[in-house]
């Protein structure tokens, strides 16, 4: 269990080091007027009306970071995805069945994510596309494989009931 918590902790402190650095880059939108009608997405859910850069959602400061400095957001992802494998990883070795579900959910997520940003104009939006496209297709895969496995042990118990 030890060495689960510890690579949970590593991963959590790993990615809130990257999402306030994230965080930081992502605030040059406020210096950027040109990219507000392109870059908030948040804040015209919300309903602002931008006049000056304070106006702009926290979040929008992420989606900015995404589009046009993607090293810090692509670290994020990596550590979320990395922090969601361990937890992955525990349940299949301790719930088979919860893992099934897990894994199922995540790919599903992901897959959601990538046709949210599919066809963006930006590096950072390709490169934030193909990971979640990557990840979905991967935690889907894990899903089944460890449905398969479970399957193949029901099928072997009953085998030898009889």
């Amino acid at each position: 269990m030890f060495k689960y918590m510890l690579q949970l902790i590593i991963g959590i402190f790993t990615l809130a080091v990257s999402t306030i650095i994230a965080w930081y880059e992502g605030s040059a939108i406020i210096e950027n007027s040109l990219e507000w009608k392109y870059s908030s997405p948040f804040t015209e859910l919300f309903n602002i009306e931008i006049t000056n850069g304070r106006d702009i959602s926290q979040l929008d400061y992420f989606v900015y970071a995404v589009k046009f400095q993607p090293l810090f957001p692509v670290i994020m992802i990596v550590s979320l995805l990395y922090i969601l494998s361990v937890i992955g990883y525990y349940l299949i070795k301790h719930h088979s069945k919860w893992a099934i579900g897990f894994w199922g959910f995540t790919g599903c997520i992901c897959i959601l994510l990538s046709g949210l940003i599919f066809n963006s104009p930006t590096i950072g939006g390709r490169i934030f596309f193909w990971m979640s496209s990557i990840s979905g297709i991967l935690s889907m895969t894990v899903s089944v494989i460890v449905w398969l496995r479970n399957y193949k042990q029901k099928l072997t118990v009953n085998t030898n009931k009889m």
